[in-house]
C-alpha cells in the first residue's frame, strides 16, 4: 500500500566534526524525522582515520534525489560542531546557503552565506551535559528561520517524537537528549 503522504521537501545538509561528537547521531535524528513525515531520505558519511577525533562528514538530502553525496555549491545549510569545520566544508553551501557553526564567537569572511554561531559547547556544560553538543547545536538550528522560512525542514516536536520513539527504553538517555535539543532551541533567535 503506497503512502498517502505527499511533499515538496527538498534539502541537503552537510553535516561536520570529529567522531565522537555525535555527527552520525544528528544525521540519524534528522533522516528519522524527514521519514516519519513521509519524505524520501538519502545519507551517506565518511569517517576520518580515528574512530574518535578523525573527522566525519555526514551528507543529509531530504526529498527526491538519486545520489547520496552533496555536490560543491549544492547544499541547502551546514551544521558545523566546530568552527574549523566551516572553512573546511563551506564550498559545498550554495550561494544563499546557511551555516550553524560551534563557536563562541561570531564568524566573518564567509559572503554569500547566512552563518549563525551558537555556543553549544557553553550551552551544553550549562545544562550539565557536556557530551550534548551536537543535540545543542540542532536544536538551536531547528528554531532559526531566515524571512519567516525555517532553516530545517523538520521542527522541534519532530525531534521529540523521533527521540521518544528511539530511546523510551533508556529514560535517562531520553531526558538529557530531550534537555539538550531543548536547550539550543531555546537559546537562539532568528535572523
Amino acid at each position: 500500500m503506497e503512502s498517502s503522504i505527499t511533499t515538496t521537501i527538498h534539502q541537503q545538509i552537510i553535516i561536520s566534526g570529529i567522531g565522537g561528537q555525535g555527527v552520525l547521531l544528528i544525521s540519524r535524528l534528522l533522516a528519522e524525522a524527514a521519514m516519519m513525515k513521509g519524505c524520501r531520505v538519502l545519507t551517506s558519511e565518511t569517517h576520518g582515520m580515528a574512530q574518535r577525533g578523525g573527522t566525519v562528514v555526514s551528507h543529509l538530502k531530504v526529498g527526491e534525489f538519486s545520489s547520496p553525496l552533496i555536490r560543491p555549491q549544492a547544499a541547502d545549510g551546514l551544521l558545523a560542531l566546530k568552527p574549523e569545520s566551516l572553512a573546511q566544508y563551506s564550498n559545498f553551501i550554495k550561494p544563499g546557503g546557511w551555516a550553524v557553526v560551534n563557536s563562541p564567537a561570531a564568524l566573518s569572511g564567509f559572503s554569500g552565506l547566512s552563518v549563525t554561531a551558537v555556543d553549544a559547547d557553553a550551552k551544553a556544560g550549562a545544562i550539565g551535559n557536556s557530551k550534548s553538543v551536537n543535540l545543542v547545536l540542532m536544536g538551536a538550528a531547528l528554531s532559526l528561520t531566515s524571512e519567516g522560512v525555517p532553516l530545517l525542514f523538520c521542527s522541534l516536536s519532530d525531534i521529540q517524537m523521533v527521540l521518544n520513539e528511539q530511546f523510551s527504553n533508556a529514560p535517562e538517555t531520553l531526558e538529557k537528549f530531550l534537555a539538550a535539543v531543548e536547550a539550543g532551541f531555546s537559546s537562539c533567535q532568528s535572523f
